[in-house]
């Protein structure tokens, strides 16, 4: 993921504890999430200190690794609350009934907008929409493109890179895009055209952002799939908003949590009025919750898309697997 490179001042291990190791405190809460988890050390220590709960926080890999590793021990959850379960995976965890309801006091302000379904169970933390972007210097002369059919444009050719959808949460809302945009009966046809056009496929976002895409290092290819967020931090780039797929990333207590009421207050924390005002910087991602002021270099770089693409939850969710392996079969077979 894009915010893995930047996300600020604490990025921590798997199985550390984040406990500031003061006293008074209750019993303590496991909040499982993706490796690009991060907050800030002050105020994570205020949280712990004033409500006397110790967050463990273990890390599983991206979005994907993340549910399946919920899924895989929900009869003997690994921990009390989960963060990062995105929308392309969160049908999944609904259908194997991984999280327990809970609506936090603070849901209405905000989070309620992304809501995964009428049930409780999860909560939006946070907005990062999936869109290609451009190293707009590294085009050389040649005219940006602007939507999905101009990457296949043969003046085009050998400049995009995208993260599979099999193995990356941004390559699966990339695919996700392309069938909403061209249709059960159009997205096939189109990515033959993108592999007739030269596409370079690669495991993750890390490859192909900071490897391969030449606005973030010393890649040779100026066009990438990567975060509308992302040139906020990487000058001469920009995002095809037209190309945007919405991800939602969601927290929800954990079916069978040891501590729930302790989770569930760790949860109103992370959609919190002093923890959405940092999400952007810790973890370059917009905020769920409403009225929550973006950095001022985001205004003008990266303004959350108005108009993203989302497919509904119960198509994704009956379709996910057969939709990368006709991809599998059309780009790599």
């Amino acid at each position: 993921m894009f915010r893995r490179a930047i996300v600020g001042l604490l990025l921590v291990t798997a199985g550390c504890s984040l406990s500031t190791g003061g006293g008074g405190q209750s019993a303590g809460v496991t909040l499982v999430t993706h490796d690009s988890f991060a907050v800030r050390k002050e105020l994570l220590d205020e949280f712990q200190r004033t409500s006397g709960i110790k967050i463990d926080i273990r890390k599983t890999g991206d979005a994907g690794a993340l549910t399946n590793q919920l899924v895989l021990t929900k009869a003997d959850p690994i921990g009390d609350l989960a963060f990062g379960v995105d929308n392309t995976f969160a049908s999944r965890a609904l259908q194997e009934n991984v999280f327990q309801p809970y609506q936090s006091p603070d849901a209405g302000k905000g989070p309620q907008r992304y809501q995964a379904d009428d049930t409780n169970r999860l909560t939006a933390v946070d907005v990062g929409d999936v869109c290609v972007n451009v190293h707009t210097t590294g085009l050389k002369g040649v005219p940006e493109p602007k939507t999905f059919e101009d990457l296949a444009n043969p003046k085009y050719k050998d400049m995009l890179v995208v993260e599979s959808p099999a193995t990356s949460s941004p390559g699966l809302a990339f695919l996700f895009g392309t069938i909403k945009h061209f249709g059960d009966t159009g997205w096939q046809d189109y990515w033959t055209r993108l592999k007739a056009n030269g596409v370079q496929v690669v495991s993750g976002w890390e490859e192909a952002y900071n490897q391969d895409f030449s606005g973030a290092g010393k890649g040779t290819r100026p066009i990438v799939v990567s975060y509308a967020s992302s040139p906020a931090a990487s000058p001469d780039t920009k995002a095809l908003l037209d190309t945007c797929y919405r991800q939602v990333e969601y927290a929800g207590v954990l079916a069978g949590a040891k501590h729930p009421d302790e989770a569930k207050k760790v949860l109103d924390w992370l959609i919190s009025q002093q923890f959405q005002a940092e999400v952007a910087d810790q973890m370059y991602v917009y905020p769920a919750r409403a009225g929550v002021a973006l950095p001022d270099v985001w205004q003008k770089t990266a303004p959350l898309p108005t108009d993203s693409a989302a497919l509904p939850a119960d198509q994704v969710q009956r379709n996910r697997e057969t939709w990368v392996n006709q991809w599998r079969s059309l780009v790599q077979g």
